[in-house]
């Protein structure tokens, strides 16, 4: 019975924080917050994240046109970057050169199907760039789509307990009914609070990583005309 009427003790109190909000709230309630509070924290963690790892991927194709379109020799090229962690365009030009190089060692190059080889090669190379960059934006939209209903699981419950806590002080007066309400649609406010910056961030870096693998396969179908030229070149 005294646990009902906390909420009527906050009013006395005149407290009505959100800290208080949070104290005197329901078990379950508690946990809901907690939870969206958490996965708030999450997904701000995945967005700087992913902003900074996208920031860095642009500047480094931005960097690797520059040299690939200078006229720099493609096998110097090659040299400078094969013993280096790639990413980008780097890496789908590595991948391919590195398929280059292996059908022309030997006595007998292997020329044959050796432009479908390095057209796999790349698309292999551009599926796992992809993979990389979009590694997590599905727990942002989880949350997003998810995070409201969450925290109307835990309004729900929390008008339950205000509603059980009325029926206990035998008092419908606002001073008893606010805080229960107040400490209910918190939650709800916590869920919003996760879900509206998740999905505009889903999107947001969802049209980045549409942008970056864009651009990764442009170059790779400019970058497999020029071996397909030089194939037939010496064939």
């Amino acid at each position: 019975m005294n646990e009902l009427v906390q909420s009527t003790l906050t009013a006395q109190d005149g407290d009505i924080s959100f800290f208080a909000l949070f104290w005197e709230a329901h078990i379950v309630v508690k946990l809901v917050m907690m939870g969206l509070i958490g996965a708030s924290i999450w997904c701000w963690a995945i967005v700087v994240d992913k902003t900074l790892l996208y920031s860095r991927l642009r500047r480094q194709m931005n960097r690797f046109e520059t040299v690939f379109w200078s006229g720099q020799s493609l096998e110097e090229l090659y040299g400078t970057l094969q013993s280096r962690s790639n990413h980008g365009m780097a890496a789908v030009f590595v991948s391919a050169m590195r398929e280059w190089k292996r059908s022309h060692e030997g006595a007998r190059p292997a020329i044959a199907s050796l432009q479908q080889r390095i057209d796999k090669v790349m698309d292999v190379t551009l599926q796992r760039e992809a993979e990389r960059l979009e590694s997590r934006l599905l727990i942002l939209a989880t949350v997003g789509s998810a995070a409201p209903f969450i925290g109307l699981f835990g309004t729900v419950w929390g008008i339950m307990t205000a509603f059980q806590a009325i029926a206990a002080s035998e008092s419908t007066n606002l001073a008893v009914v606010a805080p229960g309400i107040a400490e209910a649609l918190f939650a709800t406010a916590l869920g919003l609070l996760a879900a509206i910056p998740a999905v505009i961030a889903y999107n947001k870096l969802s049209s980045d990583v549409s942008k970056a693998v864009g651009r990764m396969e442009g170059f790779a179908d400019e970058f497999s005309a020029i071996l397909s030229r030089q194939i037939d070149e010496r064939g």
